[in-house]
């Protein structure tokens, strides 16, 4: 069976910190891409991921357009409710239907 490999999870410290390392050490490369490559290089993560939260970090910061790291999460969560609030109304329709069957196999009386 083919494994998939799960990415490692980075705290948010550390991240903070590759992203401070970028920003201040951005001036001794040639390039950006010079820069994510040798900073992530010494951090120990893959240069892609390094860049992502340097451009995460950039909208939070309204320096660059796109949604922020809040806008995502309140999203992600009104998606959530939402999913779940469908869920419980299907369960309900699907009661209803069930009680009102029961309604009209109940024989009738005088």
């Amino acid at each position: 069976m083919d494994q998939k490999t799960v990415p490692p999870r980075y705290t948010a410290e550390f991240r903070e910190r590759g992203v401070r390392l970028f920003q201040d050490h951005r001036s001794d490369y040639d390039s950006d891409n010079a820069a994510y490559r040798a900073i992530a290089s010494k951090l120990g993560c893959s240069k892609d991921s390094l860049r992502a939260w340097c451009v995460q970090a950039a909208r939070d910061a309204g320096e660059r357009a796109g949604s922020t790291s809040e806008d995502k999460a309140r999203i992600k969560a009104l998606e959530r409710e939402n999913r779940e609030l469908r869920q419980a109304n299907e369960i309900l329709k699907k009661a209803s239907a069930y009680f009102a069957q029961a309604e009209l196999d109940r024989p009738f009386r005088k």
